[in-house]
């Protein structure tokens, strides 16, 4: 029997008050989750009505997810800096009532500046939640099985979060204004903030040293100027010379980054958290699967909208079979097979299934409607399931072993993964659909524009599937081996008795 699974034999009400305590953890942070990701796809929803009034041009409209976008990607490392040195409940609850504050800014936005400055300021916020949730999820949940839940409940929350976002950005912009898709956020992070009060108190660092300022000044301008440059591909190409500039410089800096934190006394994320072979693959793989999941999460978007031609609400509602799926694969795979098995169990056939759901949609007819049982339906399970099986093992791995700065420190660059492969795929993906598709309409001058928007997606999830595939192949020699493995000493041990009073 797992004495990872024996819950601590404590006597008296304490041991129950605390049991509750830490799985109050789990609801504020999934919460919180829930917000950071849903605020990437709820606003796009919006837009159009934001746009028309606030008179945006169609030129600078794009800024209101830019905006967040880059504060978000680009101040994550020194966000999990400040979980550390701080303490990350009190990180945690910053960024909660900072998330709400500035979301309640952009939606009583008067002009677009306004609008874009409180887009920033989310941003800036969710770069301290997101590593301090992961990382209070993490010092909390320490036994094998109960930790396979966290992570699992964790991950089907964040994985979900996108297609809730579509759905509430319809039904909100439809029937209250697009202005509740910002204000929304605010009952839901002072509900969260106040469920903080339960959460189990942690010490911050005690020798905190100094910030390291170069390391996080390059690492600011990297991250920005990488995502930045991936955003700006979708729309001018990567043969830009303004997008080329943009991925050059971002390269060259987080390069001069890695050089700085390798001399660094106290450096903004210490190199044995990437150089550790195991941790590496946990990055590679969940970067590779959001690069090709929000490709994916695009096109299901566009085609069941434009050929299919549902309503933002129906397309929404469409990917919530997506999202039970990943609920169904990180709670009743992953989670129940978290310390049992090694994570490339779970990680390399979860890259595989998601691979098998793009291909079934690779082979979409051009001109057939009737595509939802044969085509759509197989392919969000497939794709859920396999979402949901690689998020909780690389999370856990992602933060095994770490303590004190270092966990947050590794919180914040497995979140800034997620971003970077995000952008990645939205930008790369949709450059090769478009291209895809003019290059269809040269060939066949009378086609009607659904084929060759269909035959755009279908080249693009091929692309996608075969980005999967390398994944697994390159990921599994990293993460085959003991030390990956889960429920090791560390998470087997009975969880340290955790006080009810704040320290």
């Amino acid at each position: 029997m797992d004495i990872g699974d024996k819950r601590p034999q404590a006597p008296g009400d304490g041991q129950e008050e605390a049991w509750g305590r830490r799985w109050w953890t789990l609801a504020v942070v999934s919460a919180a989750q829930l917000l950071v990701v849903l605020d990437g796809t709820i606003v796009n929803i919006a837009l159009p009505s934001a746009q028309r009034a606030l008179g945006m041009s169609d030129g600078n409209r794009t800024w209101a997810i830019t905006a967040y976008a880059l504060a978000f990607g680009g101040l994550l490392l020194i966000g999990g800096r400040i979980s550390g040195a701080v303490g990350h409940r009190r990180t945690f609850l910053i960024g909660l009532t900072g998330f709400a504050a500035s979301s309640a800014l952009g939606g009583a936005a008067v002009d677009a500046p306004m609008l874009f400055g409180a887009r920033a300021l989310q941003g800036c916020f969710a770069a301290v939640l997101a590593p301090a949730g992961l990382s209070l999820l993490a010092t909390t949940f320490t036994r094998a099985r109960e930790r396979g839940r966290a992570f699992g409940v964790f991950a089907a929350v964040g994985a979900a979060g996108s297609a809730i976002g579509l759905i509430a950005g319809g039904l909100l912009t439809e029937y209250t204004g697009w202005r509740w898709c910002l204000y929304i956020n605010v009952p839901v992070a002072l509900l969260a903030a106040l469920g903080v009060t339960f959460v189990p108190a942690d010490r911050p660092i005690a020798d905190r040293g100094r910030l390291d300022v170069p390391g996080a000044l390059l690492s600011l301008a990297g991250f920005a100027s990488v995502v930045y440059g991936f955003n700006r591909a979708e729309s001018l190409g990567w043969g830009s010379a303004e997008v080329q500039a943009l991925l050059a410089g971002g390269t060259v800096l987080l390069a001069a980054f890695v050089a700085v934190e390798v001399r660094a006394a106290h450096p903004l994320l210490p190199a044995r958290i990437l150089l550790h072979r195991a941790r590496g693959g946990a990055f590679l793989a969940i970067t590779l699967m959001f690069v090709a999941m929000f490709g994916f999460y695009l096109f299901m978007s566009y085609y069941t909208q434009t050929v299919l031609g549902y309503s933002p609400v129906q397309a929404g509602l469409t990917l919530i079979i997506n999202a039970l799926a990943t609920l169904a694969g990180s709670v009743l795979v992953a989670g129940r097979l978290h310390g049992r098995v090694p994570p490339a169990v779970l990680i390399v056939p979860g890259l595989l299934a998601a691979a098998a759901g793009m291909l079934v949609l690779s082979r979409l007819p051009a001109g057939d409607t009737d595509v939802f049982a044969a085509y759509l339906l197989p392919a969000l399970v497939l794709t859920g399931l396999g979402l949901g099986c690689v998020m909780p093992p690389t999370a856990a791995l992602a933060t095994e072993g770490m303590d004190g700065h270092e966990i947050g420190a590794a919180s914040a660059a497995y979140n800034a993964a997620q971003q970077m492969g995000a952008a990645l795929g939205t930008a790369l993906l949709n450059t090769l659909a478009a291209g895809a598709s003019a290059a269809y309409l040269v060939s066949r001058p009378h086609s009607r524009p659904e084929a060759a928007a269909v035959h755009g997606y279908t080249t693009a999830l091929t692309a996608a599937s075969a980005l999967l595939l390398a994944a697994a192949f390159l990921t599994f020699p990293l993460i085959a081996t003991r030390r990956a493995r889960q429920g090791g000493p560390r998470q087997e041990e009975p969880a340290p008795p955790v006080s009810s009073n704040p320290r």
